[in-house]
């Protein structure tokens, strides 16, 4: 018998057993997926010690995932509703490097370091917001596309942000590199404009493919891979390009059965990219640093709250529902783990620093359900469709 066999069905009965205590006490299962990483990855029990696998299972299920949002995505909603997402989140990084600059003029930091933090801390996770949407059935709704629509420009705009941190940290613009993105943000923009433009996309040999569900999961994820693998050519994100794949899918009647066929895949995926995130949490230096990690998570969580409530209060939501969503909004993205990464590489911020943003974006991530949880109680927002 393969001896990582064991290990691997240990690691799966551990995230069930977890997963379903959890879900007895009404808990989330991104809950139980964090916890078990935790539990199983090198810094906890140490089952599995090749933490770099479950991360790039994980990455694959970050891609289903967007791909299945995408085909939920209904773009006149999102055209009725742009000015939240664009305005709120450029609102949103404007607010949140001012209290970012204060602590970093209070400590002297370089600005280099306050823009890469304030980058860090002003994205949200598409897949724990996301994730909770859609178990709430909130996606659908006005409120759930301005949410969707908040996440999408912030996505879009980890590519400026992957510039500006390389320009701080000294590095040369790659022209290379900067020419193949903006060829792919043209394609990816005048893709986007065509399906915005409300035209049905009719895919070839559509009768066939409709009369076949095999064809139509084959043709699905080869939209999904494809557009993925051309955007990652491009050096932009592949999630991006999952992400409108799964848009042409939603356009395409021949493809309108096969959401409900992949589901299974997307949940397994899914639960590979939070059990690495709990597997990536230092439990060694949380324990060492404890005062700093809980002070900074807290504060995250208060001022990304506040800050977000407030903009979309500005913005024309109630008091309630804007909190509601300052809540969803508070905890920190995945892709912060890339600036950071990023920003170590470029001597922003030491190993040390590094460690710290870690730990405090997984613990963000672990947290954040609990979190929108609770506002969800405190603010008890009327969430409508729209």
């Amino acid at each position: 018998m393969d001896p990582v066999l064991p290990t691997m069905v240990g690691t799966i009965f551990l995230m069930l057993l977890v997963g379903g205590v959890l879900k007895f006490l009404g808990q989330p299962q991104i809950i139980a997926y964090l916890l078990a990483g935790v539990l199983i990855g090198p810094h906890g029990l140490a089952l599995i010690s090749d933490a770099e696998l479950i991360h790039r299972l994980g990455a694959l299920g970050v891609v289903l995932l967007l791909f299945f949002v995408g085909m939920e995505v209904v773009p006149e909603k999102l055209k009725s509703r742009w000015r939240i997402p664009v305005v709120g989140t450029l609102l949103q990084i404007i607010f949140c490097f001012l209290p970012v600059a204060a602590i970093g003029v209070m400590f002297d930091w370089s600005w280099a370091r306050i823009a890469l933090l304030t980058f860090v801390v002003s994205l949200s996770s598409s897949a724990v917001v996301i994730r909770l949407l859609q178990d709430r059935n909130e996606l659908s709704t006005g409120f759930g596309q301005d949410m969707l629509g908040v996440l999408l420009v912030q996505d879009l705009l980890v590519i400026p942000m992957l510039i500006v941190i390389g320009l701080f940290g000294g590095q040369q613009v790659d022209m290379h590199s900067l020419s193949m993105q903006l060829i792919g943000v043209v394609l990816m923009g005048g893709l986007l404009i065509w399906i915005f433009s409300g035209r049905q996309m009719k895919l070839p040999f559509g009768e066939h493919i409709r009369s076949d569900h095999e064809l139509q999961v084959f043709a699905a994820l080869a939209i999904c891979f494809g557009l993925a693998l051309l955007t990652g050519v491009l050096e932009l994100s592949t999630a991006l390009g999952a992400f409108i794949g799964g848009m042409l899918v939603s356009a395409a009647r021949e493809t309108q059965w096969v959401h409900h066929k992949l589901e299974t895949f997307k949940v397994v995926f899914v639960a590979l990219f939070f059990l690495a995130v709990g597997m990536s949490v230092d439990l060694d230096f949380v324990a060492k640093h404890w005062w700093q990690v809980s002070l900074v998570v807290v504060a995250v969580f208060i001022v990304g709250t506040l800050v977000n409530g407030l903009i979309l209060r500005g913005l024309g939501y109630a008091w309630r529902e804007s909190f509601y969503g300052g809540a969803v909004l508070a905890q920190i993205g995945e892709f912060s783990f890339v600036l950071a990464a990023v920003g170590l590489q470029a001597a922003i911020i030491t190993n040390s620093g590094y460690q710290l943003a870690l730990s405090v974006i997984s613990l963000s991530l672990l947290l954040g359900p609990i979190w929108i949880s609770l506002g969800r109680v405190c603010f008890r927002p009327v969430i409508e469709d729209a």
